[in-house]
């Protein structure tokens, strides 16, 4: 067996994160100005709880470190770097954890893409109800989050098991 064919998983996932993302902020860069935060310049999927919108984040998730992208830049190509440095120590051979990496991995190069080419990342699904408004977000960010929260879930029951 082949190392790459090893990692089949995680390369098949982080691969379709990283083009559903790429495809949809293409499709928003194409599609919406930069800042249609408001009707009837974004698009109401859900009125009054999901919108499409266009956002440019130079920030981390919330915006934190808002014009940091050079940083947030070096620390991504950091965190690819040690992925594969300690895959072995992550057990990436073993099937739920590259769903978890591939996850991560995809959204992590989604992002990268952005910062490199555009120094901001494209967010654009925008939720709220009433008064509350969580940050928009895209799908790279989906994926490092649900990524990281499986490999906490799978990493509790894993020392729970032994």
């Amino acid at each position: 067996m082949s190392r790459i064919s090893q990692y089949k998983l995680l390369l098949i996932l982080a691969a379709v994160v990283l083009c559903l993302d790429q495809v949809t902020k293409y499709w928003i860069n194409a599609t919406l100005e930069v800042g249609s935060f408001f009707p009837p310049d974004n698009i109401v999927v859900i009125p009054g709880f999901f919108n499409i919108v266009h956002v440019r984040n130079t920030g981390a998730a919330w915006s934190i470190l808002t014009g940091y992208t050079w940083m947030l830049t070096i620390i991504g190509f950091i965190a690819l770097y040690l992925i594969f440095v300690f895959r072995k120590a992550l057990e990436l051979k073993k099937p739920y954890f590259q769903l978890c990496f591939g996850l991560i991995i995809g959204g992590i190069i989604g992002n990268l893409i952005d910062r490199i080419h555009l120094q901001g990342v494209i967010d654009f699904l925008d939720f709220h109800y009433q008064d509350h408004h969580f940050p928009s977000f895209n799908i790279a960010d989906s994926g490092i989050t649900v990524g990281v929260t499986l490999y906490v879930v799978f990493s509790i029951f894993r020392k729970e098991e032994q």
